[in-house]
This record gives structure tokens, C-alpha cells and sequence, in this order.
């Protein structure tokens, strides 16, 4: 078994992987001033962009979850990998050669094949399968093709292969190139019956890839009648690296132009993907073998940078009979997934966009987009539609209808309009729609409810432990304090020699003063490249390990030059406040000491208050630069 990766390996591949440029692969960012960039965190749910990541320190921080830390622990956490996978796969990228220590063979525990490896055997498939696209057995593959206006160059440029009749032709390749069974079967491209067989077989493969362009699943269409699967598309299962909840066909080709025009378009299938991007509407991606959920809507905000304005734009594509309009529910019911505005494009006569660019050619394809609707009226429309609104008891049903639907918008900021188009679309009075809005959602709230009720056999509820919020304002010169020697050491140097822990007031930054000093101080890290990594990594205790990222990328505010007269000045500030808290609590102290029968006590504590109104001046005047 190999040792540990040396030291200074891991240094150079910490140095030479932008955390910016991997960053970006999965999010996007924009700048946000003073060397930081940001972006919606890939980590929870968010609407208004808190997850920071400052490329001159290596940093990410989300001020949203408090997840932060380095380049490493980013993809460990997005992608599930450990820390040694993390360095391999940005070694990799960066071309850095890692060597191992001798002697150091720690077992490591059990566990199944490296996602790296996963990652391997699907680029070898994908290459395989391509290349057998062109064979005389992959005829019917290209007609198919073919008749859907797709030639040989967008076949290579979607990555588009042809899997062998025959059962064992990849496994028997990937076995060729040093995988085990057990690799190939993690990976969902084998399967296991009585021997182990090819997962697909006799079918056109699209290779679905993450938003790095990494292949991590393929999905394969029916095109021989007599395919033993009778299910028209198959998809690869679960994998570790393939969730269908989680995974957009086409986001690696649409990631950058979705980002750049804050829009997304929505398709239902592989060919309508490439399609839209073959016509000019490069923003177009498709669910795998899943209806669009939350954790699609996830991904896709990740990268509009979608945002509480409502500037960007989701647009739907779905056919115009029944299943579509089911679809498009569904869609409008998840519809507050999305800061963006969200709309629905209907071909006429049904068509989907591989057809209508079959049919009409690139322009109709791009008109099709051009003449989006609202996803709510859209919706709205069809229920209300199903009513005759020519008869006072169809109006009624139909804004019974309509309301009740509204009454299930989880944004309540939104009701109010859709009431209003409830009322033009049904011809009532605005108030009727209201008031019938009004009843539906009461309706709703008094549905009955699940929630357990406590016994006397629960344990009582711990108490809860009062820590204030770091960001309070109270708090506010410790936390530039810290800001300054997490981010600039070297400026920081020696004028820091005079602070102690007791000028931290918040719990968690007087820890992080003692990761500080336990280090050996800001001289220390002067010298260190990665001394706000080492800080984080110096503890185990989650908050303190996020409290460093996140002083180590939130901006240091100041109209000056970082400066060692700048530090100096700061460092007074920060003294100053101790001091007069010092001040407050001797004065609190006189006024329970009696003069007469604690003269001698009174007496020095009087002068002690007296050398600190001292010192405190003369701190004032520091930190205004008059001393």
C-alpha cells in the first residue's frame, strides 16, 4: 500500500490549482470587491449570494452554512472524495507529480472503488463506445441520427456512441485496461447475472457528464425491435458518482453561456438538448429519466447566480398535450425554487424542439424561446380553461380552481398577482379572487396535522446555549482584528505583541487568538503561504474551523494601504475598547466600596482608574494617528 504524499507535494498542488478556476467548474462567480469573488453556495439553499472565495489566499467561505475552507476541502465536500482523492485528482489536472513517504503504510479502512477510478472506466467507455459508432453494427445507431438532422460532427461534438450487441465487448475492453469486475459494476457499466454482462447493449449512448466534463453515466436508446429491454431509453442506476436527482444532460456544454445570460432552458430529452444548442440556443439542458425536481433546480440556480431580483430566466419547453401540461404543474408547484423568473415555450402543434427543428429549421427553434409565456399563466391558463366560463357555476368552479392552486405558492410575496390574474382570466371582480384565495389557504392550515405531540417519556429539551452571532456589530473591532492577521500576516508582524486574549470579548474569537498564538503568532505567518489554511486545519471543532475561513476571505474594509502604520492604529482601536471596558467594570467596583470603612481599597482602585483613563487617552490618540 502507498505511503502518505509528501509535504511539500501537496503544498505545490495547493498552490497551483486555483481555487477560483476549480471553484468556477461548479459555481458561478462574480466579483465582489476588494479580491473576492462570490456566488450561491452549492451547499444549501440560498437565494441572495453569501459563499465567498478569495483566489490570493486560496480561500471559500459561506457566511450563509459557515462552510469553508481550501481548494481541498471543497471538492471533498461537493464531491464526497477524501482528502488523498482530492490531491490526486488536482495533481492530475495541474501536472503535479506526487511522491509518497517510504515506510508510511497506514492501513486505511475499507471502502469501495476510488471515485476517481469511476470517474476512469466511464472516459474509457465513452471513448469506446464512440468508436463503435462508426462500425457496419452501428448502422441503424446513425440512421437514427441521421433522420433527426444529426451528422457525424454533432455526434462527436455531444460525445454520442453506439454500445455492441454483443454482451461482454466492454467489460471485456475495461478488463483489458486493468479493471476489476468490482470497479466496472460500481460504476453501473456492468451488471451481474449469472457471469457479468454489459449493462447496455444493442443501443445509441449519450455520455451524460457533470458540470466539469467528466462522463459519469451514459443514457442509451432502443433502435434494434428486438431488444429483450422493451424500455425505449436506459439509464444508468445510482452510482456514487451518478444521482438522476442531481444531474443535468447538457450542463457541461450550457454551464458558461447559462451563467453568462443568467438564463436556462429546460428541454425533456437528449436530442432536444442538442437541438437547441445545434439552432443557437446554447442555455439548453434536460433532466435524465427523472421529472425536473428541487435538486435539479439546485444545480441549475448554482450557476445563474440566481439571485432575489429576479433577473435571470428558466424557461420550460414541454409538448401541448396532457403529459406536458401535467409537467408544467409540476414545474409552476416548484416554481419559489427560483429567485428567477420562470417560463413555459410551447411549440405549435406539439412539437418538440427536435422536431420543430427537423420540421422548420435552426430559427423556429430560437423563436420557439423567443415566445415564452409566464409559467403561471401558462398554468393558470389550462386549469381555469377547463371550465365553461359562459355559466356562473363553471366561473365559480373555475376560481375555486384557480385559487386553490394559488393557495399552495409557498411565496407568499407572489399570491396577490396570480389572485389578480386569476380574476382577469375568469372575469370576476379582483376582492371575489382574493377572498376565494383567502378561504383556500384557510382551507389548507386547517387540514390535520401530523406533528407529534410531546409525551412525558421524552427527554427534556437541552438548553440552549447563548453565543452571540459573530457578525453582531458589538463584536465588530475583533473581527477586523482577526481579519488582519488571518489575511495579512506580514503587516501585522510585531505590533500585535501587546494584545492578549482578554481583548477578545466573543467566545469564538478568543479561540481563534489562541490558534494565533499556539501557531507562533503573525511573525509566523509572515512566512507561511498557507497560514490561514494552517489555522483552519489547526483545530477540530467545526465553528472555530469557520469562523477562520470566513475571516479569511471576508474583505478587509479600509479607503488604506494595509499597512504596518495602518495595523498599528487598528491595534490601538482594539486596546482602546479593552480599556474602557476595564474602565467600566473599576467604576462599578467604586461605586460598591465604601470610601470610609475601605478607604485603602478604594484608594487604589481610584488610581488604577486613573492610570487607565491614562492609557486609554493615549490609545485614542494612536489609533488616530496623532501619537
Amino acid at each position: 500500500m502507498a505511503g502518505r504524499i509528501r509535504d511539500e507535494d501537496i503544498a505545490e498542488v495547493r498552490e497551483k490549482a486555483r481555487i477560483d478556476e476549480v471553484i468556477s467548474g461548479y459555481v458561478t462567480l462574480r466579483n465582489a470587491g476588494g479580491g473576492s469573488q462570490k456566488g450561491l453556495c452549492p451547499f444549501h439553499d440560498e437565494k441572495s449570494p453569501s459563499f465567498h472565495v478569495t483566489p490570493a489566499r486560496q480561500f471559500w467561505h459561506c457566511f450563509g452554512c459557515g462552510e469553508g475552507g481550501d481548494v481541498f476541502t471543497f471538492l471533498m465536500k461537493i464531491d464526497g472524495l477524501t482528502f488523498v482523492e482530492a490531491v490526486e485528482r488536482l495533481a492530475e489536472k495541474y501536472g503535479v507529480q506526487l511522491r509518497r513517504e517510504e515506510g508510511d503504510h497506514r492501513p486505511e479502512r475499507p471502502r469501495g472503488p476510488q471515485r476517481s477510478r469511476l470517474i476512469e472506466a466511464h472516459r474509457l467507455a465513452q471513448e469506446f463506445y464512440a468508436d463503435q459508432l462508426s462500425g457496419a453494427d452501428a448502422l441503424a445507431a446513425r440512421q437514427f441520427l441521421h433522420e433527426r438532422g444529426f451528422d457525424q460532427d454533432a455526434a462527436g461534438r455531444f460525445g454520442i456512441g453506439f454500445a455492441p450487441r454483443d454482451g461482454e465487448a466492454l467489460l471485456i475492453h475495461l478488463r483489458q485496461k486493468g479493471f476489476a469486475d468490482e470497479e466496472t459494476v460500481a460504476a453501473g457499466l456492468v451488471a451481474i447475472g449469472r457471469s457479468a454482462y454489459d449493462r447496455f447493449r444493442g443501443r445509441l449512448l449519450w455520455p451524460i457528464r457533470d458540470a466539469t466534463g467528466d462522463t459519469i453515466g451514459f443514457g442509451a436508446r432502443r433502435i434494434f425491435d428486438d431488444d429483450r429491454i422493451e424500455a425505449k431509453y436506459l439509464n444508468t442506476p445510482e452510482t456514487p458518482i451518478y444521482k438522476k436527482s442531481q444531474v443535468l444532460y447538457g450542463i457541461d456544454l450550457a454551464r458558461r453561456e447559462i451563467a453568462k445570460s443568467s438564463q436556462a432552458v429546460v428541454v425533456e430529452g437528449y436530442t432536444d438538448v442538442m437541438a437547441c444548442h445545434l439552432a443557437g440556443v446554447p442555455t439548453a439542458v434536460a433532466t435524465c429519466g427523472t421529472a425536473f425536481g428541487d435538486d435539479h433546480a439546485r444545480v441549475l440556480r448554482r450557476f445563474l447566480l440566481d439571485q432575489a431580483d429576479g433577473h435571470g430566466e428558466v424557461i420550460f419547453t414541454f409538448d401541448g398535450d396532457e403529459a406536458g401540461q401535467k409537467a408544467a404543474l409540476r414545474a409552476f408547484q416548484g416554481d419559489q425554487n427560483f429567485a428567477s423568473q420562470t417560463y413555459v415555450a410551447v411549440a405549435p402543434a406539439g412539437l418538440d424542439p427536435c422536431d420543430l427543428r427537423l420540421q422548420q429549421g435552426d430559427q423556429a427553434v430560437r423563436d420557439l424561446v423567443g415566445s415564452r409565456l409566464p409559467l403561471y399563466r401558462f398554468v393558470l391558463g389550462n386549469v381555469v380553461g377547463r371550465y365553461d366560463l359562459d355559466r356562473a357555476d363553471g366561473r365559480v368552479d373555475a376560481l375555486r380552481a384557480g385559487a386553490g392552486l394559488v393557495s399552495s405558492i409557498r411565496d407568499r410575496s407572489k399570491v396577490d398577482a396570480f389572485a389578480r390574474e386569476i380574476a382577469r382570466m375568469v372575469g370576476v371582480d379582483i376582492e371575489e379572487a382574493r377572498a376565494e384565495v383567502r378561504r383556500a389557504v384557510a382551507r389548507g392550515n386547517n387540514r390535520p396535522q401530523t406533528t407529534r405531540r410531546p409525551t412525558q417519556e421524552d427527554p427534556p429539551a437541552a438548553p440552549a446555549v447563548d453565543v452571540p452571532p459573530l457578525l453582531h456589530p458589538r463584536f465588530a473591532i475583533e473581527r477586523d482584528t482577526l481579519k488582519l492577521v488571518v489575511q495579512h500576516p506580514a503587516a501585522v508582524g510585531r505590533t500585535m505583541a501587546e494584545v492578549t486574549e482578554q481583548d477578545f470579548t466573543h467566545p469564538t474569537y478568543r479561540a481563534v487568538w489562541a490558534l494565533v498564538t499556539a501557531a507562533g503568532g503573525p511573525s509566523v505567518g509572515a512566512q507561511d503561504p498557507q497560514w490561514a489554511a494552517r489555522l483552519r486545519d489547526a483545530t477540530t471543532d467545526p465553528a472555530l474551523a469557520s469562523a477562520v475561513s470566513g475571516l479569511g476571505v471576508e474583505p478587509v474594509l479600509s479607503t488604506k494601504a494595509v499597512d504596518e502604520a495602518y495595523v498599528a492604529s487598528h491595534v490601538a482601536r482594539l486596546r482602546e475598547v479593552t480599556a474602557q471596558r476595564r474602565i467600566e467594570d473599576l467604576k462599578s467596583r467604586l461605586q460598591r466600596t465604601n470610601p470610609v470603612e475601605q478607604a485603602e481599597e478604594y484608594q487604589s482602585l481610584f488610581g488604577q482608574l486613573v492610570a487607565l483613563e491614562q492609557q486609554r487617552r493615549t490609545l485614542h490618540e494612536q489609533a488616530l494617528g496623532e501619537a
